[in-house]
């Protein structure tokens, strides 16, 4: 075998050794995404598609070779070998090196290409599995947020009948979220028109308390005054009838 051939052929060991690598079944897409995207790979594949068009050009090159070959020693029926008998034997020599050759070339350009597509159909794998845990990560937490809407939506509900207001029971069963929360947007409402209509005539008894209270300190000091007058009065009349 010639120098290309044998280089030809330990490619060709080389491509079967990482297809089968990359087929191993317990290595995830996700640990061979990571290795893509190592600084080592990285900077090979900087001019990977360069290096992948000159070794698809050459392998086609030396399989249109090979081919070449096999047809040009295809043609022993043709040929006068009676006075040389050798020759048989030499030229089913270079057809059989011809045919090797030609399925050496042929098995590393499949597998070049095959390679290429592993790895490409590899990586979209592991960025499809990363957008569905992201995509279910997100599903889970509408669907917590749903969850505790609904329980919030209960609470609530529970607490406008133990205050004595009424709740549609349509708008529980029937209606959809946004209807009943609309109807608890006007009962929340107007419990606040309640809640101020309330402070505020708590606020106008406190001033009629502390109004109240103003004026009985007034009355209480005026009677005070007039229990001191009366006081100096009796003592002054005692003292002119002596």
């Amino acid at each position: 075998m010639s120098l290309q051939w044998t280089a030809v052929a330990t490619f060709l060991y080389v491509e079967v050794f990482l297809v089968l690598l990359l087929c191993i079944p317990f290595i995830s897409p996700k640990r061979w995404s990571k290795i893509f995207k190592s600084r080592i790979i990285q900077t090979i594949a900087l001019y990977g598609n360069t290096w992948f068009m000159v070794a698809i050009a050459i392998l086609v090159f030396l399989l249109i070779d090979a081919f070449r070959e096999v047809r040009k020693y295809s043609v022993t029926e043709k040929v006068d070998v009676t006075n040389n008998p050798t020759a048989i034997e030499h030229i089913h020599m270079k057809l059989f090196r011809a045919q090797r050759n030609e399925y050496i070339a042929g098995f590393a350009l499949l597998l070049c290409l095959l390679l290429r597509r592993l790895a490409t159909l590899l990586s979209q794998q592991a960025s499809l599995m990363a957008s569905n845990e992201a995509f279910k990560k997100q599903a889970e937490g509408a669907s917590a947020a749903a969850k505790k809407y609904i329980d919030d939506n209960e609470l609530l509900q529970e607490k406008l009948r133990a205050a004595g207001i009424e709740v549609p029971e349509g708008g529980k069963k029937g209606a959809g979220p946004q209807e009943e929360n609309k109807v608890l947007k006007e009962e929340m409402k107007t419990l606040k028109e309640e809640l101020e209509t309330t402070k505020k005539a708590l606020q106008k008894s406190d001033s009629d308390v502390q109004a109240m209270k103003k004026q009985a300190e007034n009355l209480t000091v005026e009677y005070d005054r007039l229990l001191e007058e009366h006081s100096k009065l009796l003592a002054s009349s005692d003292k002119k009838s002596d």
